[in-house]
């Protein structure tokens, strides 16, 4: 009886080693695959005309609008009427219309119609918000969807471009919207410098489960950094959600060529937030589906810094970058 026991034991150590053993190999997979990146989906609904697309812009510049710091409401400049060519323009993550608002001026001076509008939970007057960490991959879909939508009665062709966060919901839009005409994508944060391009992944769903902090851009200056428009914290919960737009691009590109008739994608061989390893792989995704991705990078002797839009940042050279991006 005892010899009979004896022997089924190490098959029975052999089955659950076995089991656990998948049970880990299962989990680090898992970890390295983008979570819930292919729930994010496109519902455009584009607008008819020049009056339906003013009255929602009135209603979006009016939300909130007692919350808001004033010089990052929602900006148009129109020429009173619907024009060849509008473009929206996109911020990044904890800046706001302001950072866009020389650029859509000049713009507006050869003739476009100019949309530049908040992301969600940005603009507040309150620069020291914890609002900003509810900020989702699926509420920057669904502004992409919403201003893309809106521009179609400001103008006959829809341009869009955004920096950073706005990089990411300037390249979903370029994935999703076939009427997109070209979409300028800047300096995207489809990943960040501090995390090794391959642990991207698995970095965005742990942080994504993890209870919510706050960093100090500047641990030094901490409120008091400038420009004084943006928050001066970032939230770890909000830059997983960003990431995860991004992998949502990724992931349809896998399949799918992009929609946007016309891309270009813009980077800094200065920045030293975003990763730009990343961006080429995306680049090199779209173009191997086909489509010619334009391609330039301001070079590292310019020393530019990541924010290379806003001009009230302190190390600025816009009269450099804005003649390129034009």
């Amino acid at each position: 009886m005892n010899t009979h026991v004896n022997r089924k034991q190490p098959a029975t150590r052999k089955r659950f080693f076995l089991a656990v053993s998948l049970l880990v190999i299962s989990i680090l997979i898992a970890a390295f695959l983008p979570w819930n990146a292919w729930a994010l989906t496109s519902n455009p609904h584009p607008v008819q005309s020049y009056e339906e697309a003013t009255k929602q812009i009135k209603a979006l510049r009016e939300d909130r609008q007692a919350e808001m710091n004033p010089d990052c409401l929602l900006q148009l400049l129109t020429h009173g009427k619907k024009v060849q060519r509008v473009i929206i323009l996109v911020h990044g993550y904890t800046n706001c219309p302001a950072q866009f608002g020389q650029l859509g001026r000049q713009f507006y001076e050869r003739g476009y119609n100019v949309l530049i509008a908040p992301l969600p939970h940005h603009g507040l007057a309150d620069r020291i918000n914890d609002e900003q960490g509810q900020l989702t991959g699926k509420e920057l879909a669904a502004y992409a969807d919403q201003v893309v939508d809106i521009a179609h009665g400001l103008g006959e062709h829809v341009d869009m471009a955004g920096l950073s966060a706005g990089g990411v919901v300037t390249a979903w839009a370029a994935q999703y919207r076939s009427d997109l005409d070209i979409a300028m994508i800047i300096s995207p944060a489809f990943g960040f410098q501090q995390i090794p391009t391959r642990l991207t992944a698995p970095v965005m769903n742990i942080t994504a489960l993890l209870p919510d902090s706050f960093t100090w851009w500047d641990p030094n200056l901490k409120e008091n950094v400038a420009p004084f428009h943006t928050y001066p914290r970032y939230s770890k919960h909000a830059l997983a959600q960003i990431m995860r737009l991004g992998f949502a691009v990724q992931v349809k590109s896998w399949v799918s060529m992009p929609a946007a008739h016309r891309i270009i994608m813009v980077t800094n061989a200065n920045d030293t937030s975003v990763n730009n390893m990343l961006t080429a792989e995306v680049v090199h995704r779209w173009q191997r589906s086909g489509l010619k991705v334009e391609t330039y990078e301001f070079p590292l002797s310019l020393g530019l810094d990541h924010d290379l839009i806003d001009p009230d940042q302190p190390h600025q050279s816009v009269d450099l970058v804005y003649p390129q991006l034009i």
